[in-house]
């Protein structure tokens, strides 16, 4: 047991790390009531969570490489604590923002590379190949535990309490990280500043312009920001459109300077040669459409179940349960079909499981759930996420060597939040847009409202509907001064609206994970298992040298293909 001491360290590290983001989602409407704030506000802050982790994961795969990675993990566990303390006495959703988004993001950028890293320092052989297979399954684990935990913890106590278990959690992590094997750290590395703006600055323009859609619009203008009087549209054209294009070319600078950088002999903050691996290319792509899925449908379904059917946080995490049960089962399954089975062969099934209990969830969205149904997507979407957790991971940190590892985290951890918080804005900006065309078509078409209703309510939705519960319409209609009766008939079409446009949101999802099962073709029909050799400098990094030699000995390899070298696999898989 003693030998997977340091593999239980990192897993609870990542539980911590992915719990975060479902706790936050099942308790959405929970969390607004209470800091004041409205959907569009707790969008915001987890899709801007999401892009600070995006935005400087490679920084901080970086920063592992100069400081150390246990160094880098420690210093980013202090940071996530302060973090998440931070969020727990938060008041308001800006000091929500600075101590989720920010800090705790902050710390995350520096403790997500270096667990990858880490877990491929300390165990060679068979047992690195098991190490990643068990943090893919704690990925899944937590991602099905964070709604019953935060479902429970917001309903019977205060969602708060779940920040400060986190910070706790990583005060005990940091106690006993000196035990952490690692290589020395490359202390005369420089970090190209140039590169981490281009980088950051690229990826926030992007995920900007994607989550402001929802209001300014895509390409006409719907109620674009407006300075000193005047109206930014230049000719006619949505300010998202141009921040899209911005967005493209900042990123292209930034693929210009780190190919210069790798010319004059500089270390750039990303070997944009990696991504000609066809293994790791295809294993990152799929982390993003994978993370995409599953983050649309954590922001589409509880603000169904919460908003549209009145359901609490806990029983929104009982209505998510069947996930939560397919995932674990799942992603157990997929980690010992791997020594069988090929990760490519793994990788399509479980994408297309994934897409399968999509379609599920958006045939059970109805103004009534079909619960048996439901139940059984979600399931589906589990079990298509289990599988895939068990495989990316491995695949995409044995299409390197060790000195790449932490870059290859780094990666690893930019596609996953992007693909986090592209669903979360994309979904979110195409729901809102969807509402809001479908409220005011619904309202001026209708034959039994007042000509002078009709105006005053479509004028009022047109530059963007709320959410808002049915009830909380109609108030708002009878406040507006509406007569009850007109009150009601608009609220039942805005209810209506909303489940066509939740129905509309999860299909998008639906079409975009089936058009991910192509990405799973470049995955690796055989994983390479590396041996068991030293480190530079003599110390062995696995917890038992001899124990990982003969591990890395005795393993056939993970598929029925002929065996051979790991660079003459390595080779094959580009």
């Amino acid at each position: 047991m003693k030998r997977w001491f340091v593999l239980v360290l990192l897993g609870v590290s990542q539980f911590v790390m992915v719990l975060d983001s479902t706790v936050m989602n099942v308790s959405i409407s929970t969390v607004a009531a209470d800091l004041g704030t409205d959907i569009s506000g707790m969008q915001a802050a987890i899709t801007f969570y999401a892009l600070t982790m995006a935005a400087f994961m490679l920084t901080g795969g970086k920063i592992g490489d100069k400081w150390g990675r246990s160094r880098a993990f420690r210093i980013g566990s202090v940071i996530y604590g302060i973090g998440s303390l931070t969020t727990a006495l938060s008041p308001n959703l800006t000091v929500l923002m600075l101590g989720w988004s920010l800090v705790e993001g902050l710390g995350a950028i520096l403790v997500i590379p270096a667990i990858a890293a880490l877990a491929a320092i300390n165990y060679l052989g068979r047992e690195r190949v098991i190490a990643f297979a068990v943090l893919g399954a704690i990925t899944g684990f937590a991602a099905a535990a964070g709604p019953l935990i935060g479902g429970l913890l917001t309903t019977y106590s205060s969602w708060r309490y779940v920040f400060v278990g986190e910070a706790v959690v990583m005060v005990i992590v940091l106690v006993l990280s000196g035990r952490i094997k690692d290589t020395a750290a490359d202390r005369t590395l420089k970090i190209d500043l140039l590169s981490v703006v281009l980088s950051a600055a690229g990826l926030a323009i992007l995920v900007y312009a994607i989550l402001q859609s929802k209001t300014w619009g895509w390409i006409v203008p719907l109620n674009p920001p407006e300075i000193a009087g005047v109206t930014i549209a230049p000719f006619g054209v949505s300010p998202v459109a141009y921040l899209i294009v911005l967005a493209i070319v900042v990123l292209w600078l930034f693929i210009l300077r780190q190919h210069h950088l790798e010319k004059v002999g500089a270390v750039p903050l990303l070997k944009v040669g990696l991504l000609r691996i066809t293994a790791l290319r295809s294993g990152l792509t799929m982390f993003l459409a994978q993370y995409f899925a599953i983050a649309a449908l954590f922001f589409v379904v509880p603000v169904y179940l919460q908003t549209i059917l009145g359901y609490d946080a806990l029983q929104t995490g009982l209505k998510i349960l069947p996930l939560s049960v397919g995932l674990i089962i799942f992603s157990m399954l997929g980690s010992r079909l791997s020594t069988v089975r090929s990760a490519r062969h793994i990788g399509r099934v479980g994408q297309f499981t994934l897409a399968v209990g999509l379609f599920l969830v958006f045939a059970a969205v109805q103004p009534e759930l079909a619960g048996w149904l439901f139940a059984s997507g979600m399931f589906v979407v589990g079990a298509g996420f289990g599988l895939l957790a068990s495989q990316l991971g491995n695949v995409n940190m044995s299409a390197v060597d060790s000195a790449d590892t932490s870059e290859v985290g780094g990666l690893q951890g930019t596609f996953q939040n992007l693909g986090s918080s592209f669903g979360t804005a994309v979904v979110g900006s195409v729901f809102v847009l969807m509402l809001t065309s479908g409220f005011t078509a619904a309202v001026a078409e209708s034959d039994t409202l007042p000509a002078d209703v009709r105006d005053r309510v479509v004028a009022a939705s047109s530059t963007g509907a709320p959410i808002l519960s049915q009830e909380q319409a109609e108030q708002a209609m009878t406040d507006a001064g509406l007569p009850s009766e007109a009150a009601r008939e608009v609220a039942q079409a805005y209810a209506d609206s909303q489940v066509e446009s939740l129905q509309q949101s999860l299909f998008l999802v639906f079409m975009l994970t089936v058009l991910g099962l192509m990405l799973a073709r470049g995955l690796p029909a055989q994983i390479p298992v590396p041996e068991a050799k030293p480190v530079a400098g003599g110390e062995d990094p696995a917890p038992s040298t001899r124990r990982a030699k003969r591990a890395a000995a005795a393993t056939p390899p993970v598929s029925s293909a002929e065996p051979g070298t790991t660079r003459s696999r390595r080779r094959s898989e580009r």
